[in-house]
Order: C-alpha cells, then structure tokens, then sequence
C-alpha cells in the first residue's frame, strides 16, 4: 500500500514539476489555424488600399525582385513538401527584402506604418512555418538568377504580389503541411 501511495505521490509530484518549470522547452504548438493567415493577408490588403491614397513619397528609386505568384497545381502537387518549403520561404525572403527598400524609400508616414507591420507579419509567418516543423530556410546571398522570380517598379506592385502570394503558396503550404493533417480526423 505504502509502495503505491509513493508511487502515485511520485507521479504527481512529475506531473506538477512538469507544469510549473518554465525552463523545460516544449516543442512549439503547430499553428494550423488558417484565420492566422487570413488576418496577415488582410493586414497586406489594408496596405495595399493605403498605397491607393499615397500621393508623395510613395515611389521606388529601383527594380525589385519579387517572387511569382502564379501557382500551376499540377507542378505544385509534383513537389515534395520541402520543396513547396523551400520556395514559400524563398518568396518571403524576396518579400521581407522588397518591403524592407520600401520601407527605406517612404516618406509616406502611413504608408511606413502598414509596411513596418507588413514586414513583422512575414516575420510572424516564418514563426507559423517553424511551429509546423518546416525547416529553417537560408536565404541566397542576392536574389540576381534566383527562379521563381520577377521584377517590379512600382509600389503598388509590391503590395500586390505580397496579398497574392499569401493567398495563394503559403495558403497551399499552410493548408498541406504534415502536421496540420494530423489535426484532421
């Protein structure tokens, strides 16, 4: 009788242990939800509606490489999943690069706002792509002769590929990620 009243203090003892240590890391959570990214792209919308409005200060000084967004389903569905990864994640790249020499070149104080906050939800998307154990990307030393890719003179442009990008590879990705299936019974 005692060995198992030990037994079960034990046990408790492990699983309040457990719940108080903050210093035990426990794998990240996967972030399946897709109203996640719905609120991002509706962020990325918002600011291509402020670009609208811009009249001063709103112009880019040079050509940026942005990644397509055009999506063939029947390519798509022949990558394996580090492949559909690994372009998701070269396109935010290009993206967090694009913003960021719009960010440089706006004078446009409301503008700057909804880019600042653009380019932290990129950055909040690849925390998104961690938590499904997508593995960590590294990014090219410069985008010249990268696949995947076109050039942009215009804002507006930008803004746009960002909000079609969003809806379009990462919603695929998000969507298809192994460890959203599991969620699904």
């Amino acid at each position: 009788m005692l060995r198992k009243t030990c037994k079960g203090l034990i046990a408790l003892l492990l699983i309040v242990l457990e719940w108080t240590c903050p210093g035990l890391p426990s794998p990240p959570r996967p972030i399946c939800d897709l109203r996640v990214l719905n609120h991002f792209i509706q962020e990325a919308r918002d600011a291509e509606v402020a670009m609208k409005s811009c009249r001063d200060g709103c112009g880019l000084t040079e050509l940026v490489s942005v990644p397509q967004t055009t999506v063939n389903f029947d390519d798509w569905e022949r990558k394996n999943a580090t492949e559909q990864a690994q372009e998701v994640q070269t396109g935010l790249w290009l993206l967090h690069q694009a913003l960021g020499l719009l960010q440089a070149s706006m004078t446009d104080v409301d503008l700057n706002n909804h880019i600042d906050n653009s380019i932290r939800n990129l950055l909040s998307i690849n925390a998104v792509l961690r938590s499904l154990n997508i593995q960590e990307y590294t990014p090219p030393t410069s985008a010249v002769g990268l696949e995947g890719t076109w050039k942009v003179s215009s804002v507006a442009e930008v803004l746009q590929v960002h909000v079609n990008f969003l809806r379009g590879k990462v919603r695929l990705l998000l969507v298809g990620a192994e460890a959203c299936q599991q969620d699904v019974s």
